[in-house]
Parts: structure tokens; C-alpha cells; sequence
């Protein structure tokens, strides 16, 4: 769908890796556990899924407070390296996310990755991908905030910003699976659009909530980026996993 200047009014699309391109978390997780049991102390699931989508230095700073005796340096990379390897020997991508990425690039819908992993896991990803989806990366150790502050989201922004002056936040969609990936969009002002996987997340009428990335097309972004434009000030509805927006 375009505007009445015959401009796209979706003209970039930011995504979120960890949970919404590959199912990764159980890696981080796996690496959570093996960490904290090697320093003596106990990890529960319900303790993993508290850092789903947290930025890795509030990660490891929880994990110190577990019992991890490491720098919050060390315990970053041990994590990293961990997941890294599980993905070298298979990356475990999410239903319809290779898809979605695919119609974007042949549709010309510019794609930013805006990730809290650090970029040796982040390009580890990328390399796996058939073709350059991604115009630029935007990782956890480019940022100063993480995950839930908007920064990594406004950064990605700008940076595409620099290649088209002309493109602003309304012509913008993110695709984020956790409640600290969400909030970190809706804060920037991007349309978002919620896909739970790892912890469910409750209705907001902040942003869309879809099952799942399978089946979904440019043209489902495409509505929800027109109905914003038509309604700046609508809420999405109870039916948001279809796109629908509240007056």
C-alpha cells in the first residue's frame, strides 16, 4: 500500500534475533544453567525466562548475584561462546521468519537486525542466511542501553535515516518476541509487533500480537503501517493478531 505521493509508507522493517529470527534462548538458557551449576550454585527455568530479551550486561549481573564469580565481562562471553557453538552445529530458525525476511528484500522494505546479543553471535546468524537481508546490524555492544530503553531502536532509525532523509518512525516496523524487546519498540515510537514465543506476553494496546511469523506477508505489515497512518492515535484492538486497530 503507498501513499497519495506513491511513496511506501513501509519502507524498513526492524527486527529482533533472539526469539523472533532464530529460537535461540534455549542455548542462552542451556549456557545459564552450566554456568551457575560450574560456580556451585542453582538455576531455575523461572529465573532464565527473567532475562528473555534483557540486555547481557543486566544478564550477568543477575547471574553474579547467582553465585557466578566472573567479571561481567567474562560471564558475556562464556554465555556467547556458548550459544555460538550450539549455532555452528544447527541454527534453529523461527516458522515463517526467513519467509517474511525474504519478501521484504524482494518488496525493496529496507531491514535493520536491532539485537542485544553481541555481534561475533549476530553475524554468526547473518552468515547463515541466504542472501543480505540486513542493510546494518545494531547489537547489544554498539549501544550504551540496553533492552528495554528505546536506544538500540532510535539508533537503527537514524542509521537508516542517513541512506533516506525522508524516512521517519511512521514508516518503520519491529519485530520483537520478549516484554523488554517490546517495550524498548513501542518506547522508540515504531510500530511494533509482538510474536510471544519463550514468555507469553498480555494484550497492550500499544502494539499488534501475532502467533506467529508463518504465513505472514509484507502485505500484513503494510496494513498496519496504513492503518497507523490513517488513525496516528488509534490503540490496537482486542483482534490486533489480525491487525486491527481502536479508535
Amino acid at each position: 500500500m503507498r501513499s497519495s505521493a506513491s511513496q511506501p509508507l513501509l519502507k524498513a522493517a526492524l527486527w529482533d534475533m533472539d526469539g523472533t529470527i532464530v529460537d535461540t534462548e534455549p542455548y542462552w538458557i542451556e549456557a545459564e544453567h552450566t554456568l551457575v551449576a560450574a560456580h556451585g550454585g542453582q538455576w531455575s527455568h523461572e529465573k532464565a525466562t527473567q532475562l528473555v530479551g534483557q540486555s547481557l550486561t543486566f544478564s550477568a549481573g543477575i547471574l553474579q548475584e547467582a553465585g557466578v564469580k566472573l567479571e561481567r565481562r567474562e560471564i558475556i562471553d562464556t554465555l556467547t561462546e556458548h550459544v555460538i557453538s550450539r549455532v555452528r552445529t544447527s541454527v534453529p530458525w523461527r516458522p515463517g521468519a526467513r519467509e517474511l525476511l525474504d519478501e521484504l528484500h524482494t518488496a525493496g522494505v529496507r531491514c535493520a537486525l536491532v539485537t542485544m546479543s553481541e555481534a561475533p553471535l549476530a553475524r554468526e546468524i547473518v552468515a547463515s542466511l541466504p542472501k543480505p537481508y540486513f542493510d546494518f546490524l545494531v547489537t547489544g555492544d554498539t549501544v550504551t542501553q540496553g533492552k528495554p530503553h528505546p536506544e538500540a531502536y532510535l539508533l537503527a532509525v537514524e542509521l537508516l535515516q542517513q541512506a533516506d532523509p525522508e524516512l521517519g518512525l511512521q514508516h518503520c516496523v519491529a519485530l520483537e518476541d520478549s516484554a523488554p524487546g517490546v517495550a524498548a519498540a513501542v518506547a522508540s515510537g515504531v510500530l511494533t509487533v509482538a510474536i510471544p514465543h519463550i514468555v507469553p506476553l498480555p494484550p497492550d494496546p500499544r502494539h499488534a500480537i501475532w502467533d506467529t511469523l508463518a504465513g505472514r506477508t509484507v502485505s500484513d505489515l503494510e496494513e498496519l503501517v496504513a492503518l497507523r497512518h490513517e488513525f496516528p492515535d488509534a490503540t490496537f484492538g482486542l483482534e490486533s493478531a489480525s491487525g486491527s486497530l481502536a479508535p
